[in-house]
């Protein structure tokens, strides 16, 4: 490490006596959904060696089953045969060519399994999955005991490193320990001994079972963030018993997954949590991970700077730029394609058992699959719109060795990436444009802004194929006083910034629509003030109930807003499945009004003329916005295949459904791979 880096307390190793880590980065637990497909094995070893090879000082694997009752789902990742440990060392040899560590998080479900075999500490439903578990029995408490620990022993014959215990997140031991789930009056419930005592039987077995070198991480709820959690004496009573049952590190475990608080989507802060952390660092001696919301080596290095840890843990972050910690070592952050926290392509697929990727990253568990070698051919290629599939066409293809011109209209680079970053919550755009404007540099893209590229320019450069990216045109409406002079539209309120008054009617209430609400009701972007958005979201600093919720504290909106949709069904229903919920309860906070099943009878002096059930209303608002969606922009295609061009048509001249930046970005890259 040079002498001279920007992150020395993120950069130095972390000497866990029997081993030492390289650098004080952990890649997080995720789930990606190789686990399950055919020659996944093959897939997940390629995908943890890019992040070996990428730096990162300790790797953790998605979550593994100990036994079939603990599956997420049907035929899930489970480890629990020497046949399981077998297939696994393809992983661990590959990490380990690539001179890295990696250990294998054991997750046991519980009641969050989807499934009919869940089993939890009492038969209580989760309100996120249909069935309904079945009490473990003490029997079956001390069975699954064994489970975890002969699932460790598997991890250590297939070459693991360590394993992390899932202790966290609402999964089976949280459920043990917490009352909101365990109402048992025996040996594994009631009183916080009892409670505590899965977690401490698990860590102090497995220690005894795999021996003293061999790394245990424990994943401690720090904050459950629900009714019926947790309080926090008895989170560091935890703590301590897990130190001393033989855990070599904890890491921070933050929220339920059926906690109504946001943890990680990109409206929360960063490094939102990281206090809770660092409180818990006065209570034990062991080295503590924290976690959620640290996409930027600048952030890391200022938690660990400030003591309030003494690792850090980015999952997300290696899926959006596997070479995250080589970067930061050369001292190159601008080189780093950020996590923005979107959910889109990692979360959302999890949850829809699909593999994961990343929006920003397209190659994020496709290593095998979609690569980028240097082109046999060379071309010049001339690509038409710098937005987000203009951006991500042009950047590959000229990492290939094909010349590349890219022409943009607008005087910046970004498209509706330009919109969509001035959202509350979406600041983390700015890092996707600044990530671009860096690789057009670095691969040598020749960009023309202020140009709208014709049949003239692409001759002038001599261009040997076209792709077209020009993204869509909004979509207009039919209403009996449409160019009314109230009447906006969604790019006069974000890109011409138009004035808007007090009183608004947006119609629309699909993605465009929640953002332009969320840009208009929001007098202050709280995703930049942490404090204030815990309080937003109530969360209290200093823990005073269990689970450490408080009233939320909302602030208040800027305007009266209506968001309007013909559809009947729930606005916000087709949002993304793990933030859709975050965006329509936000916006309850602000009061705004969320009407389905409407009917556009006119826009006049008095405002807009509605029918809701087949009754008339007349909303009296100064301004109606239009967000009823946009159609694809391609008007070229046909005029340059007439004069003999090679045309591709990719993004939203292709498909302008939602403005669907992961499909954008994703086509974008596959097309440069074939050129």
């Amino acid at each position: 490490m040079s002498a001279q880096s920007a992150y020395p307390h993120l950069l130095s190793p972390l000497d866990l006596g029997f081993t030492t880590l390289r650098n004080r980065v952990l890649m997080g637990s995720m789930h990606v959904g190789l686990e399950e497909e055919k020659n996944g094995i093959e897939k997940l070893a390629a995908f943890y060696a890019a992040r070996a090879k990428g730096g990162v000082g300790l790797i953790v694997t998605g979550g593994i089953s100990p036994n079939i009752a603990g599956w997420v789902a049907p035929f899930a990742g489970r480890m629990s045969s020497a046949r399981h440990a077998r297939k696994h060392k393809k992983i661990t040899d590959a990490v380990h060519a690539a001179g890295g560590k990696i250990c294998m998080q054991i997750l046991h479900s519980g009641r969050y399994g989807y499934h009919p075999f869940a089993v939890s500490a009492s038969a209580v439903k989760s309100p996120i999955t249909p069935f309904k578990p079945r009490a473990l029995s003490s029997r079956g408490v001390r069975r699954t005991i064994k489970d975890f620990t002969r699932c460790a022993k598997y991890a250590q014959q297939a070459g693991y490193d360590g394993v992390e215990i899932m202790g966290s997140e609402g999964y089976l031991i949280n459920q043990f320990f917490c009352p909101r789930t365990n109402h048992r009056d025996d040996e594994w419930g009631g009183s916080l001994e009892n409670r505590a005592r899965l977690a401490v039987e698990i860590v102090r077995q497995t220690r005894e079972a795999v021996g003293e070198h061999f790394i245990i991480i424990y994943r401690l709820s720090m904050l459950d963030l629900v009714e019926g959690g947790a309080n926090w004496d008895e989170v560091v009573y935890l703590a301590k018993a897990i130190e001393q049952a033989g855990a070599t590190l904890i890491n921070t475990g933050i929220g339920w997954h059926e906690a109504r608080v946001p943890t990680i989507n990109t409206s929360v802060p960063r490094a939102a949590f990281t206090w809770v952390t660092e409180r818990l660092k006065k209570e034990v001696s062991l080295p503590l991970i924290t976690t959620n919301r640290i996409n930027m080596p600048d952030v890391a290095e200022k938690v660990l700077s400030d003591g309030q840890a003494d690792m850090v843990s980015m999952a997300r972050p290696f899926l959006a730029d596997p070479d995250f910690v080589i970067k930061a070592e050369n001292n190159r952050a601008d080189l780093i394609n950020t996590c923005i926290a979107c959910n889109q392509a990692c979360l959302d697929h999890a949850f829809e058992q699909k593999r994961a990727s990343c929006l920003v990253n397209p190659q994020a568990c496709y290593e095998t699959e979609l690569n980028f070698p240097e082109a046999a051919h060379k071309k010049v290629i001339a690509v038409i719109g710098a937005g987000p599939a203009g951006l991500a066409c042009a950047t590959y293809a000229a990492s290939r060795g094909h010349t590349v011109h890219l022409f943009e209209r607008d005087a910046e680079i970004g498209g509706q990436f330009n919109y969509a970053k001035q959202i509350p919550g979406k600041e983390e755009f700015y890092e996707t444009l600044r990530y671009y404007a860096t690789q057009l540099k670095e691969t040598g893209v020749h960009l023309h802004l202020n140009t709208r590229a014709g049949k003239d320019e692409l001759r002038s450069i001599n261009a040997d194929e076209v792709v077209l990216a020009t993204g869509i045109v909004p979509r207009s409406l039919s209403v009996p006083g449409i160019d009314h002079p109230s009447v906006l539209s969604y790019l006069d309120v974000l890109r011409d910034h138009k004035p808007v008054g007090k009183r608004v009617a947006i119609i629309g209430a699909g993605g465009i629509g929640f953002d332009v609400a969320e840009y208009l009701v929001e007098n202050e972007h709280l995703t930049l003030e942490r404090d204030k958005w815990l309080a937003h979201w109530g969360i209290d600093k200093t823990y005073q109930r269990p689970g450490a919720l408080s009233e939320p504290a909302p602030a208040e909106p800027a305007r009266d807003v209506y968001l309007l949709q013909r559809k009947t069904s729930k606005p916000g229903k087709y949002l993304g499945k793990t933030t859709g919920w975050i965006h329509r309860l936000s916006l309850r906070h602000y009061h705004v009004n969320m009407i389905g099943g409407v009917s556009y009878e006119r826009i006049d002096d008095d405002g807009l003329h509605i029918r809701v059930n087949d009754q008339p209303k007349t909303l009296a608002v100064d301004n109606i916005i239009v967000c009823a969606g946009q159609e694809p922009n391609a008007g070229l295609r046909d005029e340059l295949i007439a004069d003999g061009f090679q045309v591709h048509v990719i993004g939203g001249a292709d498909v302008a459904a939602e403005l669907d930046a992961k499909r954008a970005i994703r086509q974008g890259a596959e097309l440069a791979a074939t050129l």
